[in-house]
């Protein structure tokens, strides 16, 4: 820890009280999980008097989350977009968690709106009901009316939310950096995770990010039939105040309580919910990364409405056409290929068995590349091809694994409207469009621009570099470093293991040659006699020393390295 950091964990000395305390009780609860000894694991309980033990372990990670408050509930919502790293059974139950925070009295957020827009409210709205609809995290949600009597929603974030953010942040950096000491989580990049929850944090902290994104997508999906965005007002939004206009509908889950009436409409409704999102990915690359069922409301003239685009995706064209290449080796069933395109988008471990990783993709595209369309479940195929990801320990880019989250949210609630229904039945006819648009000249152009600029740059810079290495050899300057990686707890051993050889040696020696002060001058116990108290103490402190090496040796698992590796992968 440096010394520049205490001021930082001082000032957030009883938040960190706070969380140490709540990691402590489900901690221990997880130890508990495991004895066989009914009254002691009944101990710890949660509020409705349950067990904690009896929960698994996600659904206690998800109530320790839940107890730490709203940041912490967002980093668990960050994780579960990153079902490579977590893993699908913790990524899909961090879906559960939901921040319900009591909200800020109407002279708080009369206060706020006044100070944001600079006038009155009464001014700016003809009607601002007192009491919120929703709230939330970040923020609470009102119904008003505007002067010219249009009806909207106004988000209004919370007092001090900020200041409460950016002191979980810190506690969170300090916690990232601790657990990268730690092998178990370091594999986990908490450092990455927290600094990816950071920029999600401070996006959502300003409104004016929603509001652009707004703008955006009702530019974009103006003229798409069937398809609504609200409409954003400008002037009666700022960082902390949205407003933007009221849609009247029906959420699909009410929508999909009716098991006779209206089934060919929920049908078509989720056909145009796939299409839309497909379109969004494969051709605008930007696209609704929230498509829960409470963001999707059915309105009376059968239009989709989509709401709250805090969450946004965004692809480039690299990315879109290594996805676009893997719907193809999948529908070829090509494993090689997808093997190969998987190891070049995502981050692989030095360490990774590629044989192995090879026979699961051929073993995942052997299980559902050959199944109907109409029997494939999606969502489990997602599932099962993050679960591969996370045991071979490869790391996606962000963009495609909020893709991936983004995919199964989706499915899980197309599949409300139609059980039937895959989002793979839109994707299929649209497979020989990509295609085309993949090797059309207006991109293949742009990719050679690209490539253009970057050989240019590359070109440009040799000259120069090249000029300064021949400097430094030339002055006798260049240096080769060699790293040696995961040597030192093996020579730590080894210079161990020398010194005790050589104390036990030593030890033998006082002993054999008798050398005082002694121990039993007569005849003791045993038949010992004259022994040297020294070399007494130095063979039973290097027996002890020889004994913590074994141990430590046997818990690394490495007497039999490869033997442990082989059956690592099918635990």
């Amino acid at each position: 820890m440096r010394l520049t950091s205490l001021p930082r964990y001082y000032r957030n000395l009883r938040r960190w009280q706070e969380i140490i305390v709540v990691l402590r009780r489900y901690g221990l609860a997880d130890w508990l999980s495991r004895l066989r000894v009914d009254f002691i694991r009944d101990w710890l309980k949660d509020d409705d008097g349950v067990p904690l033990s009896s929960y698994s372990r996600s659904a206690r990670v998800r109530m320790a989350l839940t107890d730490l408050g709203p940041t912490f509930i967002k980093l668990g919502q960050v994780l579960s977009l990153r079902p490579d790293l977590v893993g699908s059974e913790l990524a899909k139950e961090l879906t559960l968690l939901q921040t319900q925070v009591p909200a800020d009295s109407f002279d708080v957020v009369r206060g706020i709106v006044e100070k944001e827009l600079e006038s009155p409210l009464e001014e700016s709205f003809l009607r601002f009901e007192e009491v919120p609809i929703a709230s939330a995290s970040i923020g609470q949600v009102h119904d008003a009316v505007l002067r010219d009597g249009t009806r909207v929603v106004v988000k209004v974030q919370h007092a001090n939310i900020q200041t409460t953010v950016n002191e979980d942040l810190e506690v969170l950096c300090g916690l990232a950096v601790m657990a990268e000491k730690i092998p178990e989580l370091a594999a986990w990049q908490p450092r990455t995770i927290v600094d990816q929850l950071a920029r999600s944090l401070r996006r959502e902290l300003s409104f004016q990010r929603e509001l652009l994104n707004l703008q955006v997508f009702h530019r974009l999906l103006s003229d798409k039939p069937g398809i609504r965005v609200p409409r954003c007002f400008a002037k009666h939004s700022s960082s902390l105040v949205l407003t933007m206009e009221k849609l009247d509908g029906e959420s699909i889950h009410s929508l999909a309580e009716d098991t006779e009436e209206g089934v060919e409409q929920r049908v078509e409704i989720a056909r145009r919910v796939a299409s839309l999102y497909v379109d969004s990915i494969f051709v605008m690359g930007l696209y609704h990364a929230d498509p829960h069922p409470g963001n999707i409301l059915i309105l009376p003239n059968g239009d989709v409405g989509l709401l709250d685009f805090g969450m946004v995706g965004r692809i480039d064209d690299t990315l879109r056409g290594s996805i676009e290449e893997m719907l193809f080796a999948v529908v070829s069933q090509d494993s090689a290929l997808l093997t190969s395109l998987i190891k070049r988008a995502g981050k692989i471990p030095a360490s990774i068995d590629e044989s192995l990783l090879a026979n699961d993709v051929a073993d995942l595209i052997a299980n559902y590349a050959s199944q109907p369309i109409e029997t494939l479940d999606f969502a489990a195929a997602l599932h099962d091809a993050t679960d591969i990801l996370h045991r071979h320990r490869i790391t996606l880019p962000s963009q495609m694994s909020i893709l991936i989250k983004t995919l199964i949210t989706l499915q899980g609630t197309i599949s409300q409207l139609s059980p039937g229904f895959s989002i793979l039945e839109t994707v299929q006819p649209k497979l020989g469009a990509l295609r085309r648009n993949r090797y059309s000249p207006w991109r293949q152009a742009r990719r050679m621009r690209r490539l253009y600029v970057e050989i240019e740059g590359l070109v440009e810079r040799m000259p120069s570099q090249i000029s300064s290495l021949m400097e430094l050899i030339q002055e006798g300057k260049l240096d080769v470093q060699l790293s040696h990686r995961g040597l030192s707890p093996s020579i730590n051993r080894l210079v161990l293991g020398l010194l005790t050889s050589s104390l036990l040696l030593g030890s033998s020696i006082l002993m054999a040659s008798k050398v005082p002060p002694l121990l039993f001058t007569e005849r003791g116990p045993l038949g010992l006699q004259d022994l040297s108290l020294l070399g007494l103490i130095g063979f039973l402190v290097s027996s002890l020393v020889a004994f913590r090496i074994l141990l430590a040796i046997n818990k690394s698992g490495h007497l039999d390295a490869e033997a442990d590796d082989h059956f690592d992968h099918y635990r």
